[in-house]
Parts: C-alpha cells; sequence; structure tokens
C-alpha cells in the first residue's frame, strides 16, 4: 500500500510522537490545535485530525480573533468551518480577544492569544493546545532574543511543552510543513504581518536568517535550534534552583542576601519579582533586570526604577523592594 507523501508523513509521525506521549497520561482526553488559517497550523489541524483517534484522544481546534485587521472576523469564521469541516475536528471554536498595548504590537497580540486558548482550553477540559511552530520558528525567536540581550532564557527559545501548550512540528523545518499543507489541498492563509518589515520578527525571517545562510552556509536555523536545546535545559535548572531559592517576601528581599548568591541566580530572583509586581513578561527585558541590579550593585542613594507595566522597584532600609502598579512605596 502507497504511503503518505514524504512531508505529510513527516507531519504527521511528529505529531503522532505528540499524541501518544499525551494519551499514555490522559486517555481518551481532547485536545485543541491553535488554528490561524496559515499553512503551518493547517498542516498540524490535519495530522492531528489523522492521528488522534488513533492514539484514542478526541481533537478540536481554536481558531483565535485577534480583531487587528480588516476582516479578521470573517476570516476566524471561515478558519473554523475549514477545520469543522474538511479538515474534521469538533468541536471547531473562535474565540474574539482585544489587544492591549504593553509590549508592542506582537507582544500584546501574543500575550492575549496564549491567554484566550489557555482559557478555552481550561473551559474545555481539554489536556492539551497544539501550537503550529516550526524549526525556523524556533530559530527566529532565538535571534530575537539574542538581540534582546535577555539572557539564556530567551535564547532557550520556546519548549516543545509548557504548561498546556505543545509544539510537535519543532523539529520540521517551515518548508516541509507547507509542502504538506499543500499535499494535502488546504489554501492557506498568509498573514500580511509575516511581510510586515516594521516588525521585528518579518525582519528576521526575510532579512537576518537569509543572510546568515549566504555567509555560513545553510543549515544555521537547525544549528540555532540545537543551540535553543541546549540553552534550554541549562535554564530550566537554574529556573528550578532559583524558584527553591527565592528570597523574596512579599514583594521585598534582603540586599545582602541578594548580594550573596552567584548573579545567575540573583538575576532570576529580580525577574521573578518583577514578573509578581506585574509586569508584562513580553515586556520585561535584560534592561530592566539590570535596572533593578544596579540598585544592589552601585547603590548610591538614586531613586526608584520604573518598569513595565507602572510596576517599580526600590532599595530602602537594606531591602529592595518591588511594587505593583498603583501600590504604596514601603520600608
Amino acid at each position: 500500500m502507497v504511503g503518505p507523501p514524504p512531508p505529510v508523513a513527516a507531519v504527521r509521525a511528529a505529531v503522532r510522537a505528540d499524541l501518544r506521549a499525551l494519551a499514555r497520561e490522559h486517555p481518551g482526553a481532547l485536545v485543541l490545535v491553535a488554528c490561524s488559517g496559515g499553512a503551518d497550523s493547517l498542516a498540524l489541524a490535519a495530522a492531528t485530525a489523522f492521528e488522534a483517534p488513533r492514539a484514542g484522544l478526541r481533537a478540536g481546534s481554536v481558531t483565535v480573533d485577534h480583531g487587528l485587521q480588516e476582516g479578521s472576523a470573517g476570516l476566524a469564521r471561515h478558519v473554523r468551518e475549514l477545520c469543522a469541516g474538511a479538515v474534521g475536528l469538533h468541536p471547531a471554536l473562535v474565540a474574539r480577544v482585544a489587544v492591549g498595548r504593553p509590549g508592542g504590537p506582537e507582544g500584546a497580540a501574543r500575550e492575549a492569544r496564549y491567554a484566550a486558548l489557555e482559557r478555552l482550553a481550561a473551559e474545555r477540559g481539554a489536556a492539551a493546545v497544539l501550537l503550529g511552530h516550526t524549526l525556523d520558528d524556533q530559530a527566529e525567536t532565538v535571534l530575537l532574543g539574542l538581540a534582546r540581550g535577555s539572557g539564556a532564557r530567551s535564547l532557550a527559545g520556546m519548549a516543545p511543552v509548557r504548561g498546556p501548550f505543545r509544539r510537535p512540528l519543532l523539529g520540521l523545518g517551515r518548508a516541509a510543513v507547507r509542502a504538506a499543507c499543500a499535499l494535502e489541498g488546504f489554501e492557506a492563509w498568509e498573514d500580511p504581518w509575516n511581510a510586515d518589515r516594521r516588525l521585528a520578527r518579518a525582519r528576521v525571517r526575510h532579512d537576518a536568517l537569509p543572510a546568515l545562510e549566504a555567509a555560513l552556509g545553510p543549515g544555521v536555523a537547525a544549528a540555532l535550534a540545537r543551540s535553543a536545546r541546549a540553552l534550554r535545559e541549562d535554564a530550566d535548572a537554574l529556573d528550578e534552583l532559583a524558584a527553591a531559592r527565592d528570597p523574596f517576601r512579599d514583594g521585598a528581599a534582603e540586599v545582602g542576601e541578594l548580594l550573596a548568591a552567584p548573579a545567575a541566580l540573583r538575576r532570576r530572583w529580580l525577574r521573578r519579582a518583577a514578573l509578581a509586581a506585574g509586569c508584562p513578561a513580553g515586556a520585561l527585558a535584560a534592561v530592566h533586570v539590570d535596572a533593578l541590579d544596579a540598585l544592589l550593585l552601585r547603590w548610591r542613594g538614586q531613586g526608584p526604577v520604573h518598569l513595565p507595566g507602572g510596576a517599580r522597584g526600590h532599595r530602602a532600609c537594606g531591602r529592595l523592594h518591588l511594587t505593583p502598579a498603583g501600590g504604596a512605596p514601603t520600608g
């Protein structure tokens, strides 16, 4: 018997491995595919519809309408109908979100999207939400993290599994995944943001990565993805250690205890405390952690550090305080 074309087989194999692992923990569970109507997510949706019943799982879809582009509501309805009809995913859902401003358009849209996906998964009792990120997306994420200078966690890229989110296609290149979509007979939607060079990811995709490939030869994207995996293992270990020894209590920690710790732990504690004070994760960068660290390493009685989301850090009476927006200074 003739099998599917190689790109289709590769996508199905990646999804099969992920779903079998999920089915061992959650037999008979519902999984949702986040489907935008783009080629990557449609290929993932088709492979999930094929593989989920064979793994003893139920499969549905969810399309997020960010409301940022003209006709977005109609597109979301079209994708829902496609997923419910030709793809064969049930339930096929649409989530309309309100995108805020912190973190820029890309970051704010991402925050709103992930929050909606996580909420829908909880409401529907889904064991996981599958995302269609590819190896090329991972390489772009690593380069963006390198440009931000936010340390090992940013360079670690996207995790294959984090919370309810799973990314079965991280080991496959974008060309293969898009070929699978075309071979399945789907006409994919191309997000105009992907070609908008005003956005950082578009510049990385169309300018930076091709330039690196031209200068260094093929395989740069795969090498970046391998580096991300290694850095993620290191970052995960340090994050676990930082969480276990975190000295911040009620938004404050002793300066002496912070200074006695290795920089890798201390900076993680500062980032955790800033997030706990309400800083949006997508807007909190290395420069903000540097400014908090300066309150410890280069203390000259300077004023508070203002952080994204309205939080602030200040030093008083031998303690470092992280205060949420609108919160009264302590110490």
